[in-house]
């Protein structure tokens, strides 16, 4: 690997683990103002719901600029989110905010990987990538459930820091001004993150804006040709006998799992009686299966196999539906450690493939932004029809039964659609997954 892939890795590592903090601690400052049973829920579709909505243009901007200034802006915005949260803005509007610059984050983050390194290091560079930022997210619901835990807050709200003279006496601020920290150093490592030598695209808002300064119309013409540009990415992406297959899986993985983090925060309340510090472990403990999973899937499977992975995901649904069974610390651990495997050893295969093929179709920032928008849409749409079940009382035992059979039968269906394609195209799918055959093995 090139020296720059591991200061993205260290910059993406922190950026990641505070993301996942803020949602413990966000959770935590929630149930601390009293909210309403629906509102801790909503953090999720609150977080996605920037990515859904900037989609036609976090990915031509980062397209437009070199990746490590656009990934040190998103970091300022995340710290401008922590900061909103310290205010008297409602939790859920200040979420969003941190959504917003994870929105703009991701298609540098992904896309540079395609810039900086060959094809055949793609498997193995989302490997790693995303075994460190699994490692990030254990570390991060652990950091943000220790941070509001009594022991911690204590310390923090007793100790002489700056942040107690600002009027912050809560355990869930305290944790949140700690944060702020945690994303300035990764915005330091981004002013480290080389340039690649790609040459950049120019973004169309600026282009056409700079023709027609000062005229209204320009701008939003500008703009109404950036949503047609993202409008054909989509039809590209989707259209494509591979990048379709792969962006329904990764798309509804991503969907249930950013969702599946809350649901484990209640079902463990609800199952185990344990507190928000104590549950923020199991969801570690899943992380933790996953990293592994997508560890040993950079090692084992190559682009050309990453659509046998498909069948797995059949399995992980059915493992959900039997968590409603488990009632025991010590068969909830190593069970979800393999449920996270499986998970981690499909996704990581699919969504190299997805890569290649949108970075050969469109470019790397544009294609990872069309992934962001139906991935995020998948959680926008799972979290908002949950946080409505949560406010009619369904239980965390309802969720998990409902969301086994979703990604179960959903992913039948995918694997009989890619079995089809292979019927109809089985030529044309050969012939692209062999343009991966350079130096294919990982």
């Amino acid at each position: 690997m090139k020296r720059g892939f591991y200061t993205i890795m260290l910059a993406q590592f922190f950026s990641s683990l505070a993301d996942n903090a803020v949602f413990v601690v966000a959770v935590q400052l929630l149930k601390s103002q009293g909210a309403a049973a629906w509102q801790p829920a909503a953090l999720v579709p609150m977080f996605a719901l920037f990515y859904v909505v900037l989609a036609p243009f976090v990915g031509a901007f980062a397209d437009a600029r070199p990746k490590g200034q656009v990934m040190f802006i998103s970091n300022a915005i995340k710290v401008l989110g922590c900061l909103l949260m310290l205010t008297h803005l409602h939790p859920l509007l200040a979420y969003a905010v941190i959504g917003l610059g994870a929105a703009a984050y991701s298609p540098a983050k992904y896309g540079i990987l395609t810039e900086l390194l060959p094809t055949s290091q793609l498997v193995r560079a989302n490997g790693w990538i995303e075994g460190l930022t699994i490692s990030s997210i254990i570390l991060g619901v652990l950091l943000g459930g220790q941070l509001v835990s009594h022991t911690v807050s204590s310390w923090l709200l007793q100790a002489d820091w700056p942040w107690v003279m600002l009027g912050i006496n809560t355990a869930p601020k305290a944790a949140i001004a700690v944060l702020v920290f945690v994303y300035a150093l990764a915005a330091g490592f981004n002013t480290r993150i080389p340039r690649t030598g790609e040459c950049l695209r120019p973004w169309r808002v600026l282009e056409h804006s700079g023709k027609q300064a000062g005229q209204r119309a320009g701008y939003l013409r500008s703009i109404w040709l950036l949503v047609l540009d993202f409008k054909h990415c989509n039809q590209i992406l989707w259209r494509d006998r591979l990048g379709q297959i792969s962006l329904a899986t990764t798309s509804l993985f991503w969907g249930v799992s950013g969702n599946l983090r809350y649901i484990v925060l209640a079902w463990s309340a609800a199952a185990l009686g344990y507190s928000i510090s104590q549950a923020s472990a199991l969801v570690g403990v899943v992380a933790i299966g996953t990293a592994v999973g997508a560890v040993v899937a950079s090692i084992k499977v190559n682009l050309r196999q990453a659509t046998r992975v498909i069948p797995l995901g059949i399995a992980m649904g059915v493992l959900v539906i039997f968590m409603n069974t488990i009632s025991s610390v010590k068969l909830a651990v190593p069970f979800l450690v393999l449920l996270g495997g499986l998970g981690g050893f499909m996704v990581v295969p699919m969504n190299a493939l997805l890569q290649h093929r949108g970075h050969a179709l469109m470019g790397a920032g544009r294609s990872i932004a069309v992934q962001n928008f139906n991935e995020q849409l998948c959680i926008l749409a799972l979290g908002l029809a949950y946080s409505q079940a949560t406010e009619w009382g369904l239980s965390a035992f309802g969720a998990i039964a409902g969301f086994g059979f979703m990604v179960a039968g959903t992913m039948w269906l995918i694997w009989k659609w890619y079995q089809r394609n292979l019927e109809k195209d089985g030529d044309v799918i050969e012939a692209l997954l062999l343009e991966t055959d350079d130096d294919a093995m990982p």
